[in-house]
């Protein structure tokens, strides 16, 4: 079978987001400084939204390499989730990030200060240049990690942020308009508490051990219940270790006169959940109609 596309190698792709980091941290330095010489709050909060980025590209790095680790005695279920959990903490930054913005771009549209145009131009301009490259670098690899998508978008957006602190400075070299740089500032901190507020709430329900966004857990019961033999669920749980790892527990009541075919009920039962809905770990607690759980709730312990 041929591919369209190339499969990099994990230390191929470890490399350009190593790559990444380093461009998008220069960079940040040099917008920062540039942004305090230059009196921009536009240009210091391109480059907190680049930080933020540059944050995620280091949280991406170190937690593919820890991911990658095996299971062990402490870690029974793996590292996988490191990556949810750099995710919170990165999230939780960008809000804060966002609301600081908003509340420093409202103190500067009641009193602008003087903005060195011609730094706002230039330093938006290389930021421009240096989002793009790191977007791209993450292009091929956005294909098949929700992760480096994300870090994909983000940079895809930095790109465009920073052609707006371009035409602000325009805009104040041209006709000193002052306010427009602290206007375009709230408008970047609403982007940042708009990818920040959309994209927590995942991450949450994942730590929460919410049910994963795309199954129907309704119809996977139904769909157990359907299968001959089985009598009913319940203490049912569905959670995901990681991307696109989803897991289910449950109790199972099988019909008395089935318990001789029990392991070929849970052959189909495990069939059932790999092939429709896409669940390959499955724990099994087999109930005898005469021993089973009264009143026993679908879902959870009760």
């Amino acid at each position: 079978m041929s591919h369209e596309h190339v499969h990099l190698e994990p230390e191929s792709k470890d490399k350009r987001v190593a790559i990444a980091i380093w461009a998008n941290g220069i960079l940040t330095l040099a917008q920062i400084g540039g942004g305090i010489f230059a009196g921009s709050l536009a240009l210091i909060a391109d480059a907190l939204h680049n930080f933020s980025d540059m944050a995620s590209l280091v949280i991406a790095f170190a937690a593919r390499k820890i991911a990658r680790r095996p299971a062990d005695s402490q870690m029974t279920f793996g590292y996988g989730r490191v990556e949810i959990v750099a995710a919170l903490i990165n999230y939780t930054s960008l809000i804060i990030i966002g609301l600081y913005l908003v509340y420093e771009g409202g103190m500067r549209i009641i009193d602008p200060p003087e903005i060195k145009g011609w730094w706002v131009v230039w330093l938006g301009g290389i930021a421009l240049v240096v989002d793009t490259l790191t977007a791209l670098l993450t292009y091929s690899m956005q294909k098949d990690s929700v992760n480096i998508r994300a870090l994909f978008l983000h940079n895809l957006s930095d790109a465009l942020a920073s052609v707006a602190v371009v035409v602000g400075g325009a805009l104040i070299l041209l006709y000193d308009m002052r306010w427009v740089d602290p206007a375009i500032t709230i408008g970047i901190a609403g982007y940042i508490l708009y990818l920040g507020l959309t994209e927590i709430g995942g991450t949450i329900k994942t730590l929460m051990l919410a049910s994963p966004a795309d199954i129907d857990t309704d119809a996977v019961i139904q769909a157990l219940s359907d299968i001959d033999g089985v009598i009913g669920l319940h203490h049912v749980h569905f959670w995901q270790m990681g991307e696109h790892e989803a897991s289910l527990d449950a109790h199972v009541v099988i019909e008395e006169n089935a318990w001789g075919q029990l392991e070929n009920t849970k052959y189909r039962i495990k069939q059932a959940l790999e092939q429709d809905f896409n669940i390959h770990h499955s724990t099994l607690e087999f109930e005898h109609p005469d021993h089973l759980h009264k009143n026993a709730r679908t879902y959870g312990h009760g």
